[in-house]
């Protein structure tokens, strides 16, 4: 009856492990995700001012966000109202 206890007890121990070493490996994937899609957004960002100050006609700007249809509701940001 001992042996069956100490037999569970390595196998949670184990598998307790193996949970932890796939945590650690996920949040080391999910880091570099995070910091390539914060890159490519800079580069975007980068390359759509390039676009801007070659042909500022051709490209929306960012500034200038699109205007909602009459009568719709409209997302407001928070940080963009006034206190």
């Amino acid at each position: 009856m001992v042996r069956i206890e100490w037999l569970i007890t390595g196998a949670a121990i184990a598998i307790a492990v193996a949970a932890y070493v796939k945590a650690r490996r996920l949040a080391k994937r999910l880091e570099r995700l995070t910091e390539s899609y914060w890159e490519l957004r800079y580069d975007h960002g980068q390359l759509r001012a390039r676009v801007n100050r070659l042909d500022p006609g051709a490209a929306p700007s960012a500034a200038e966000p699109p205007k909602p249809a009459a009568g719709s509701t409209a997302f407001v940001p928070l940080s963009s109202l006034k206190r």
